[in-house]
């Protein structure tokens, strides 16, 4: 079979050179300089910083879901405006650490004591914080959904409070 001189694709074939740089630009992306891309790239960190920081003070638009509404901001405030066992779990499992490498058996087996009558009270109290807070909230915010708001109150309770995020909105003793 001959072919006919309209299957012909009309134009040269392109170099080697040509075809592997045409190849490497993409047709979609419009091209852009290095100050365009670095003025971006600012834009973009500028952004997450402003982001996280309106996150860090609980400002609902930029809160996770898990963290959004009116109950799961009740049940913050709840949290933050009481001591518990559990925020000061971290600081005594570090004070524990030190007591172990003390060669006594006395301290060693005191520490580990210390270290498990810590974390029991800190449960007993996550679980009774648990049904404390859907009690509150079933008055408060009746029909609302009480799934997952007692962990949710019992995993922020045991946070040291300067770590907690969103920030605490409240002082300790304040009421809401």
């Amino acid at each position: 079979m001959t072919e006919s001189t309209d299957d012909k694709k009309g134009r040269p074939t392109p170099k080697r050179k040509e075809a592997e740089a045409a190849r490497k630009v993409s047709s979609l992306a419009p091209a852009s300089t290095k100050a365009e891309k670095a003025r971006a790239k600012e834009a973009s960190r500028a952004a997450r910083v402003a982001q996280r920081a309106a996150y860090l003070r609980g400002d609902e638009s930029a809160l996770p879901s898990r963290d959004k509404g009116p109950v799961k901001r009740f049940v913050r405030n709840y949290v933050d405006s009481r001591r518990s066992v559990g925020e000061y779990f971290l600081p005594i499992i570090f004070f524990v650490l030190v007591l172990t490498l003390i060669p006594s058996r006395l301290f060693q087996l005191g520490s580990i004591f210390i270290m498990y009558a810590v974390l029991l009270t800190s449960v007993v109290d996550g679980f009774f914080l648990s049904r404390t807070l859907k009690k509150v909230v079933t008055e408060k915010f009746p029909g609302s959904e009480l799934k997952g708001i007692g962990m949710y109150g019992w995993l922020r309770s045991t946070q040291m409070r300067r770590m907690r995020t969103p920030k605490p909105a409240i002082k300790r003793g304040d009421s809401f």
